[in-house]
């Protein structure tokens, strides 16, 4: 199966060389020095589950070197969503699967006008992974996850593949039929957390039983419920539960992409994520004032440390 990863930042990274170890024919999309040390060096993958080095790595910056493939999995930033998609059209054959592994809710649907309805599909990461250093990728704990299918809920063929290659590839793995839904379960938890990671500046082991916390915790994990349901999204009944038992159980050293861009002056995708919430509860009339208060309080982080 061939597999193009674009963008190899810390998810996509990590889910590729998993896949590449397992056969898969998989060429990673990246730039500058990371895809210069991934030439030169191949990919290093430490960590939880143990270190991985796949070598050689294929990567180029040209999707036109790589031509259509099976599978993309689309790991861009969310502000450049729209500019990568059309950067990777050489990629896209009569049956090509692109799958966003985005943390935000509306990847997908940026990228229908882009690449067409057939070629997108769903997706949702579950995994903390980052770039520590050119070519080499650290994953805090051992969870890696992903859950994908067709937008319409459909089994396709290339899905089934696809899943069969995860299984091979040994990390968890879900060909869901409501991937919607799944896409919404990920956004309660990741836009409610990052916020508040990013705001303390402290990983999910240090907050997560403060009970001083845990009122913030859920009141956003709710405002994003409230939303979600406004929107028309089946969530199920427990969606809270869920959620609260996934950060109780996650790794303590676990950091939100967020947060870590953050503490590295980087640019924040806080517009997709408290952002988003606040921007629709105010269209829907559901009031999300945690949120609001968090997008209000990254703000000016949002493209980058200030400069003083």
């Amino acid at each position: 199966m061939r597999i193009a990863v674009v963008g190899a930042g810390g998810v996509g990274a990590a889910f590729g060389a998993a896949l590449a170890k397992a056969g898969a024919d998989v060429t990673f999309i990246a730039r500058g020095a990371h895809l210069a040390a991934m030439k030169e060096r191949g990919l290093k993958i430490t960590g939880g589950r143990g270190e991985t080095h796949l070598v050689p790595t294929q990567a180029t910056d040209n999707p036109a070197d790589v031509g259509p493939v099976d599978i993309v999995l689309f790991c861009v930033k969310l502000w450049d969503v729209e500019s990568a998609g059309k950067h990777l059209k050489p990629l896209i054959g009569a049956d090509t699967g692109v799958i966003p592994l985005q943390n935000g809710i509306d990847a997908a649907d940026r990228l229908v006008p882009i690449l067409g309805q057939h070629a997108v599909m769903g997706g949702v990461a579950q995994i903390s992974a980052a770039v520590i250093s050119p070519g080499v990728i650290q994953q805090v704990g051992t969870f890696m996850r992903m859950i994908f299918g067709e937008l319409d809920g459909r089994r396709s063929r290339r899905a089934e593949d696809f899943y069969a290659l995860c299984l091979k590839a040994g990390f968890d793995a879900t060909l869901s039929d409501q991937i919607i839904t799944e896409l919404w379960m990920k956004f309660i938890l990741l836009a409610s957390n990052a916020g508040i990671m990013a705001l303390a500046r402290q990983p999910i082991g240090k907050l997560r039983d403060d009970p001083d916390l845990a009122p913030i915790f859920l009141a956003a994990w709710q405002e994003v419920i409230d939303i979600g349901r406004a929107n028309g999204v089946a969530l199920p009944d427990d969606a809270l539960e869920k959620v609260k038992d996934f950060t109780a159980h996650a790794p303590p050293a676990m950091k939100a992409s967020m947060a870590v861009d953050l503490e590295r002056g980087n640019r924040l995708e806080l517009a997709w994520l408290s952002g988003k919430v606040a921007a629709m509860g105010r269209e829907l009339g559901v009031p999300t004032p945690t949120h609001g208060m968090m997008y209000a309080m990254l703000k000016p982080y949002a493209t980058g440390t200030p400069s003083s």
